[in-house]
């Protein structure tokens, strides 16, 4: 099985017990790893996110043998993605080097023993005044018109289009579409350059499936930094059934979609050293 399959056969597995992975209602902080301090980036988060353990903290079984504990016997890890570069020697090419996808197992600190967790500090809990402070953040930020009663990017004119907050059923819903919206946005011509913003595809296509996704997912990673839940879907059968189907034909979609959104969220927050991780 290539990894591809399996990290793919986990999301459908989320998605067939009625749970989508990128419109989690966030109660705990971004997965992280223990030893590195770093928090997990793209698919990554969607694959730590849904588990019951309350600690954000992961570790691999190495890991947690360098910090003098251990994994308890019995206890199963979750994989997570990372790209490795190796050398590509070709008899009739010039050498190159080419990223391959390869896993780690890690497990949460939860599943081990004799591990020191550092306390974690709680932050002023203000999820409206994150929601706004992201939006300011973004640079190059397209214009937002509101009214109407739909909600849309359009990128002939670099504009979003949004019904006004309080026509919404909740502010989360309100700020979950418009974060929604503004991942569309990160894919302008003069920003990132997606292929289906910079290009339009049309309604249905595998391009603008995709986009969809991408922009789901980001929206997915915006709302669970400020806070917000982010499950504004509308009709879940039917929303799932959707991606379960592309998802099963395209083993691949759904580990590239996160990278972008992450590429995307990491425009709009401005975070630089993000930009190029990836």
């Amino acid at each position: 099985m290539s990894v591809y399959d399996m990290i793919t056969n986990r999301i459908l597995e989320l998605l067939e017990k009625g749970i989508v992975p990128w419109q989690r209602p966030w109660s705990v902080p971004m997965p992280r790893n223990l030893s590195t301090g770093k928090d997990y980036r793209g698919v990554n988060i969607l694959l730590l996110s849904f588990t019951n353990h309350k600690s954000p903290y992961w570790l691999t079984y190495m890991q947690a043998k360098d910090l003098g504990g251990f994994v308890r016997a019995g206890e199963k890890g979750l994989p997570i993605v990372f790209w490795k570069l190796v050398n590509a020697n070709d008899d009739d090419k010039p050498a190159r080097v080419v990223p391959l996808l390869r896993y780690y197992t890690v497990f949460n600190v939860e599943q081990c023993d004799n591990i020191t967790v550092p306390e974690q500090s709680m932050r002023d809990s203000n999820p409206i005044g994150d929601c706004e402070a992201v939006m300011e953040k973004m640079p190059n930020k397209p214009s937002i018109q509101h009214g109407g009663d739909r909600a849309c990017y359009i990128p002939s004119r670099d504009s979003i289009m949004i019904p006004h907050r309080k026509n919404f059923n909740t502010v989360e819903t309100y700020y979950g579409t418009l974060f929604h919206e503004a991942v569309h946005s990160t894919g302008h011509e003069n920003r990132l350059s997606r292929n289906a913003i910079a290009e339009p595809h049309a309604f249905g296509s595998e391009s603008y499936s995709k986009e969809e996704l991408i922009a789901e997912i980001g929206s997915g990673f915006l709302c669970g930094m400020a806070g917000i839940s982010s499950n504004t879907i509308q009709n879940q059968v039917n929303y799932i059934g959707h991606w379960l189907r592309k998802l099963s034909d395209d083993k691949k979609l759904i580990i590239t979609a996160a990278s972008q959104a992450q590429r995307a969220c990491d425009y709009i927050l401005d975070n630089m050293q993000g930009k190029q991780e990836l």
